[in-house]
């Protein structure tokens, strides 16, 4: 079966201590994985101001996921979590080209 690459971004609250925000990325790059994805790299892009304001926050922090799978068990697995998890302001998964 052919692999897909995915791309995931997502914002989490900036008001968060460094120690959650570490445990958040760490417990999400387990939930991509555990679901099948292979070749993970994790990247923070840092604090970022928005062009508008999310759920009272002008600004957040950028964090982004490029993996391959087989299926899409980790794309939905990670978009049921963060629309849960009210650390998350936003997420975007987007399918990319090989």
């Amino acid at each position: 079966m052919a692999k897909t690459k995915y791309e995931v971004t997502y914002i989490i609250k900036p008001d968060i201590d460094e120690d959650s925000k570490k445990a958040l990325i760490e417990r999400f790059d387990k939930v991509v994985t555990d679901n099948g994805a292979q070749d993970l790299e994790s990247k923070d892009w840092g604090k970022r101001r928005f062009a508008y304001e999310m759920d009272k926050y002008r600004e957040g922090t950028y964090h982004i996921l490029t993996f391959t799978a087989d299926n899409a068990d980790a794309v939905n697995e990670f978009g049921r979590l963060s629309r849960i998890d009210n650390q998350i302001l936003r997420s975007m998964t987007v399918k990319l080209d090989k």
